[in-house]
């Protein structure tokens, strides 16, 4: 009996052909780069693109095209948060179940950009502040520049540090002590000190970051992307495990990625003298 992969996969599609309306889509060798493109306003954010990229991430669950994200803004910003006339002015007008629905919203983008197996870099340079912070730190891996200043500013603007995720995720990726200077002061972080506190995997030149996240990408395309969607879903899963339950979790899923065909490729190169060509199978 043969089954078509397809029909197991679900709804698997390309995403080269991807026309956004609220940002730049380019796709290239498996490689796709997502720019906020409001340079005028430092790239804020508005509901119709916040709903826009929740969609798109998770839609790239089925993307049989795109194995890295590189998530950058444009004309030296990266993003400076939700649009002060398009969603703050009008956020202050509604009711709570309203807000709830605009806040939950919000909280699905970071967990549509956790939930996609696609690594995601994101090339951070000049303002990045609010909602635009949120998806720095949602993403896997960032690149920054001497210049960049990264803000979790909710404080000041009369709301409490705990959004999309933020009181969860940024102590495991600078520590608590230093999350909690951010989320109650609303300071911004600084290129290098972010590079410091662990914030910033590295600092590029604002000329060269895109390039080198692009480079990253690209990097990570050329290894074995099935094994990598693997390592990003087993990094957040094992945030609510226990030590012996991580340690049975990791078993198991070691032992899938040993019954793809890159495991066999990677020992019949390593036999052959030569560098593994995997194709993420």
């Amino acid at each position: 009996m043969t089954i078509d992969p397809q029909l197991l996969a679900g709804n698997r599609r390309p995403m080269a052909g991807y026309q956004a309306r609220h940002f730049v889509w380019e796709v290239q060798s498996g490689v796709a780069t997502l720019t906020l493109n409001r340079p005028e306003r430092k790239n804020p954010l508005t509901f119709d693109s916040y709903a826009e990229m929740r969609d798109l991430f998770h839609s790239l669950k089925g993307a049989d095209d795109v194995h890295a994200v590189v998530l950058t803004g444009s004309g030296g910003n990266f993003c400076s948060g939700g649009d002060v006339h398009e969603i703050i002015g009008p956020l202050v007008a509604l009711k709570a179940p309203e807000l709830l629905m605009f806040t939950r919203m919000t909280g699905e983008l970071v967990k549509t950009m956790r939930a996609c197996p696609q690594p995601i870099v994101a090339a951070i340079d000049g303002v990045c502040a609010g909602a635009g912070a949120i998806m720095a730190m949602a993403s896997d891996l960032r690149l920054g520049t001497a210049r960049s200043k990264t803000a979790f500013l909710f404080n000041r603007v009369g709301l409490a540090g705990c959004d999309m995720g933020a009181c969860a995720i940024l102590p495991r990726i600078v520590g608590q002590g230093r999350a909690s200077e951010l989320l109650f002061t609303g300071r911004s972080l600084g290129g290098e000190e972010g590079e410091r506190w662990g914030f910033f995997n590295r600092l590029a030149a604002p000329e060269a970051l895109l390039a080198e996240a692009q480079a990253l990408a690209a990097q990570l395309v050329e290894g074995p992307t099935f094994a990598n969607g693997i390592t990003k879903t087993m990094l957040h899963q094992e945030w609510a495990m226990t030590i012996d339950q991580a340690i049975e979790a990791e078993a198991q899923a070691q032992a899938l990625c040993m019954l793809t065909q890159d495991f066999a490729r990677a020992y019949h190169a390593f036999v052959a003298k030569q560098k593994p060509k995997f194709e993420g199978n």
